[in-house]
């Protein structure tokens, strides 16, 4: 195991750690003349010198998947868009992180502001943006300030404004701070609350693509989605697919992270295809002293609990699929064996059940009636008949049966905490009973 923390870049070799490379030579990279000194928008001035359509095919042969969690591959969704009839188009970047357990993006938007930029106006002329977008949770109150800051000095270089390196292309982008609401993930609801309205998801088709903000075409991909750009651009499709060649199916580099009880709880960038063992024994510095692992979360709070059992895992979509759980932001929470596992489940979905945005029954009404069962068993009050009542939750608040993602997403710790550790919330009835029995005896 790892006795020392490991820095975020590893050797802060460009062709092997194209999102943090840069802080091998610097702390942060703020300055725009900084970041051009390493490299910075020259992607982006490549970009310009192709037609939008031949960018476009770079980034669907890079195979770019979204770094958010739902994987969908950026190119296909940009292929999407609809064609440009001379209106308004919009780029928007999800910076909305609230995904309890992640902390990606921040790293990314307070050490490197410019690498975000960058990689949003080579999207941005790709699909021919008018207006862009940054929306950021109001809790990031450093990196707002930064990524201000970021394009006041690209106003003052000309590559925001009018007619952008004389390209023909005019395009401007604003950082927008929300007011914090965790829905505002779901890529709808965060468009809703950019136009000043009740952040709830919207009715999917139209897509964004087609009709999003303000009526209009609208992409909307995750932060880490637009830093894998300038590198692509730079240094090709090829190079990039084989970041993680031998390891994954997935291409690229993933910012790694672990929390809890580990030594070194932090971020790493490695290639796709990492195990779950690697990154929390030889990163993260194993578990803390006279701790073992019982179980973790692969990609924040709302994907599945696998057992320890699973730690060689590769940490790659197909991977954690077949085992039952999603790959998520890939940012791994541990449990150790002291943690009651109906405490953690509990603590969870009180998070969703205050999260919800109330649009729909079966998410506003079932995520409070699973933290009620929860409480009960997890304060030795809890039957049977609380355990089968969070199984059927499980089913009825799934995939299909709710209006978005949310309630499904508060299930899957729910469903993985029932299939790997039933015999802790069977335990918590049976001393329950145990406890009555004494009571009346007495």
């Amino acid at each position: 195991m790892n006795t020392e923390p490991k820095p975020i870049y590893g050797d802060g070799n460009p062709e092997t750690h194209p999102l943090t490379w840069r802080l091998s030579k610097q702390e942060s990279v703020r300055s725009a003349d900084d970041y051009e000194a390493l490299e910075g928008y020259a992607g982006f001035k490549k970009a310009l010198s192709m037609p939008p359509k031949d960018v476009l095919e770079v980034i669907k042969a890079a195979t770019v998947k979204g770094r958010g969690g739902a994987g969908f591959p950026a190119g296909i969704k940009w292929s999407l868009m609809a064609p440009n009839d001379g209106g308004p188009r919009y780029l928007i970047c999800n910076a909305d992180e609230m995904e309890p357990g992640t902390f990606k993006d921040r790293l990314l938007m307070e050490k490197l502001p410019h690498q975000l930029i960058e990689g949003m106006l080579i999207a941005g002329y790709t699909l021919e943006a008018t207006q862009g977008y940054i929306f950021i949770r109001g809790e990031y109150i450093e990196a707002a300030q930064y990524l201000n800051e970021a394009l006041e000095q690209i106003r003052a270089k000309g590559y925001l404004g009018d007619n952008i390196l004389d390209s023909g292309w005019s395009f401007d982008l604003h950082v927008h701070t929300g007011a914090g609401r965790y829905i505002c993930g779901e890529e709808t609801a965060l468009i809703n609350s950019l136009e000043g309205r009740r952040a709830n998801p919207r009715t999917k088709p139209p897509f964004p693509q087609v009709a999003g903000a303000w009526g209009r075409p609208t992409i909307v991909n995750n932060v880490e989605t637009y830093n894998n750009l300038p590198a692509i651009m730079l240094r090709g499709p090829e190079w990039y697919i084989g970041l993680s060649a031998g390891k994954s199916k997935d291409p690229g580099t993933k910012i790694y992270g672990a929390s809890g009880k580990v030594k070194f709880p932090g971020l790493w960038e490695l290639p796709f295809g990492t195990t779950a063992r690697e990154v929390i024994e030889d990163h993260a510095g194993g578990m803390r002293d006279g701790l073992k692992l019982k179980a973790w979360l692969p990609g924040g709070a709302s994907t599945d609990f696998l057992a320890a059992e699973h730690i060689d895992l590769p940490m790659d979509a197909e991977s954690i699929m077949k085992a039952g759980s999603r790959l998520g932001t890939c940012l791994l929470m541990v449990v150790d064996e002291t943690q009651c596992m109906v405490s953690a489940t509990r603590n969870l979905e009180e998070f969703f059940a205050r999260e919800s945005c109330g649009w729909c029954t079966p998410c506003r009404d079932g995520l409070p009636w699973a933290v009620k069962a929860l409480k009960a068993l997890e304060n030795g009050e809890g039957k049977q008949e609380d355990i089968d009542h969070l199984q059927e939750l499980t089913r009825k608040l799934w995939i299909g049966k709710t209006f978005c993602a949310h309630a499904p997403g508060a299930m899957e710790p729910l469903m993985g905490a029932l299939k790997h550790f039933r015999g802790e919330f069977e335990a918590k009835v049976v001393n329950a009973a145990a406890q009555t029995r004494n009571v009346e005896q007495a």
